[in-house]
């Protein structure tokens, strides 16, 4: 992978823990979520008439991404209201990179050498010790643990969409505006149906949180499907989730979680996994 899109895939990583802290520190998360998304898409129809119109031949994989995504927020939501941010986000992180990898190989036809099947399993066994440490801990929370995997399931699979859609479209970046417009719009009819004219009256004093995560949210994700069209998907995916560094950084520094001595050594895997990717290629 070349340097300067590993360094790309790696500040998308910090912005990703960004905006999955401020869901994490919300009273609401599904409402936090919906915003940010919905934040992410006006920020996203402003840029629209600036970026190409992705090709046609990349639209059906778009609609499938739009779909998968609204049950990936919802996920995100569900799986942050019972767990830890330092459980929640490296059980959905990490159990997506060998999920990703070997679709990828099976479906996409993507071959990887020994030395990056080493960096994505460094990768997700890191990440898979922090959820370790946290059962070890007693703060397992079986159920946000439950939809967490289930979350990672759903990684893999949008990952997979649109790494392929972003390389047919000609342009990732509108590719992206246009996905998280539409998801956006798609969360906002699900969220009224649910809430009705008190989930509109939270609106107010939510607008500069909802603009804050929804530009990290499509900065994060526009970079990593740029990125996608330049490296193989797997392994962007793959150190796209050196994002649990930083969000365990932002548990510790912010959130005021506990930063155990496993959980250090788990960042330690991590970021091995990470030059692994970047050297043993």
């Amino acid at each position: 992978m070349a340097l300067d899109v590993m360094a790309v895939v790696l500040f998308a990583a910090l912005l990703h823990a960004g905006w999955n802290a401020l869901v994490r520190s919300s009273q609401d998360t599904f409402g936090d979520t919906v915003f940010m998304v919905g934040g992410a898409a006006l920020w996203a129809a402003c840029l629209l008439p600036l970026l190409p119109s992705p090709a046609p031949a990349s639209w059906p994989w778009l609609s499938a991404s739009v779909l998968i995504h609204v049950a990936y927020f919802s996920l995100v939501a569900l799986a942050y209201r019972g767990g830890e941010l330092g459980l929640a986000y490296p059980l959905m992180r990490g159990s997506a990179p060998l999920l990703t990898a070997l679709a990828a190989t099976q479906l996409l036809g993507e071959r990887l050498s020994p030395g990056a099947w080493t960096g994505i399993l460094l990768i997700g066994g890191g990440i898979l010790l922090l959820a370790g440490d946290a059962r070890r801990r007693g703060h397992l929370h079986l159920g946000s643990a439950a939809l967490a995997l289930v979350n990672g399931a759903v990684i893999a699979g949008y990952t997979l969409i649109d790494g392929r859609g972003a390389r047919l479209s000609g342009s990732a970046f509108g590719y992206t505006a246009w996905m998280l417009l539409l998801t956006g719009l798609a969360l906002a009819l699900l969220f009224c149906l649910q809430r009705g004219r008190s989930g509109l009256a939270r609106l107010r004093g939510s607008g500069r949180r909802a603009l804050i995560g929804g530009a990290g949210t499509l900065a994060s994700y526009a970079l990593v499907l740029w990125a996608m069209t330049r490296a193989p998907i797997a392994l962007v995916a793959a150190l796209r989730e050196t994002s649990v560094v930083f969000a365990l950084l932002i548990a510790a520094g912010v959130l005021k979680e506990t930063v155990s001595r496993l959980r250090l050594a788990a960042i330690v895997v991590v970021g091995s996994g990470a030059i692994a990717l970047r050297l043993l290629q």
